[in-house]
């Protein structure tokens, strides 16, 4: 009987899990409220609950399980199992979530950064296939990213590597980020970022559109302001096509130290499509070097959703596992 894997997926409001098989397709999955507030021993407890009663309810023994693959919000050492922060999770000092959750549910675990996991179930199961050379942006309240050479995720040494949010692209006078810094992209092509500058030009009165629903909602929301871009609002469109500058202008800096073949963007701003990818490829083929990698370099939606992680951290199992040809084929 082939194994199977479970993927996890903990952020800072819910706990994703899925049962999958060695081919990735989803099993069965679920996700549970994090118990943020009462500390790492009770998310990690909480882990161990939801895939024992998981593989009870759908019939699975652990003795069927091959392990449990972890994507935390932090950086991570991915070679011994530690996070050495989750912000998110309120963790301010180094957890050796590997021994601990091994030791609690007496399976193998493997563990990653959560944007590195997305990446990984992107390359396993989504619009990634067919590349091993390939990076993920997410465009949400923030910027993550993963970077994914020759099947591998590039970790770095403190387990930062792929922040590319916080690539610097306005040196001076740029808007201030959480990180400490200013003028990161993730200050000019996140959904934060977008949602600033549209209600600063709802409450100049540069946008009537989103003045009026701003008096309406009493907010402005990142979708409000792409929505009225593609109706041809000029204020909004101007921010929208800040957003693909930027982004497009970072794409082409990796290009040309990386020369992956995909940029597979995800999150809650890639909602707008086609009406982006299409600014962000113009502004990508303008900065990167060289016409044939303009050409060859593809950028992509990712297609995964919230499955991404999940997908992503079964795959640590997968391919850390030495598993007999006859028992994955």
């Amino acid at each position: 009987m082939k194994p199977i894997i479970v993927g996890v997926d903990v952020g800072g409001t819910a706990i994703k899990m899925a049962l999958l098989d060695t081919e990735g397709n989803i099993l069965a999955k679920t996700q549970e409220p994090t118990p943020v507030a009462d500390g790492e021993d009770s998310v990690l407890q909480k882990v161990v609950d939801m895939a024992t009663s998981m593989l009870h309810q759908h019939g699975f023994s652990k003795e069927q399980v091959a392990g449990i693959g972890v994507g935390i919000p932090g950086p991570v050492d991915a070679a011994n199992g530690i996070v050495y922060q989750a912000v998110n999770l309120h963790w301010k000092r180094p957890v050796p979530l590997r021994d601990k959750l091994q030791a609690l549910i007496g399976l193998p675990v493997a563990v990653d950064n959560d944007a590195n996991t997305a990446a990984l179930g992107e390359m396993w199961r989504g619009s990634g296939q067919g590349a091993k050379d390939m990076v993920l942006i997410t465009l949400g309240t923030g910027v993550g990213g993963g970077v994914i050479l020759h099947g591998k995720v590039v970790n770095g040494i403190h387990g930062v590597g792929g922040e590319i949010g916080h690539i610097t692209m306005v040196p001076e006078g740029g808007p201030a980020c959480n990180c400490g810094k200013t003028g990161c992209l993730e200050t000019y092509a996140s959904a934060t970022a977008i949602i600033r500058e549209g209600l600063k030009a709802a409450q100049e009165g540069t946008s009537p559109l989103l003045a009026e629903t701003l008096a309406r909602q009493g907010d402005i929301k990142a979708k409000d302001v792409l929505d009225a871009a593609k109706a041809g609002d000029a204020a909004a469109l101007a921010i929208t096509d800040q957003v693909a500058f930027y982004l497009g202008l970072a794409l082409s800096h990796l290009a040309a130290t990386l020369n992956p073949a995909k940029f597979i963007i995800g999150g809650g701003v890639a909602a707008a499509g086609e009406f982006l990818f299409s600014r962000v490829r113009e502004s990508f083929r303008r900065f990167v070097p060289f016409s044939h990698v303009a050409e060859s370099t593809e950028i992509l939606p990712a297609t995964l959703g919230n499955d991404a992680g999940v997908i992503g951290a079964g795959w640590l199992i997968r391919d850390s596992l030495v598993i007999s040809d006859s028992v994955v084929k």
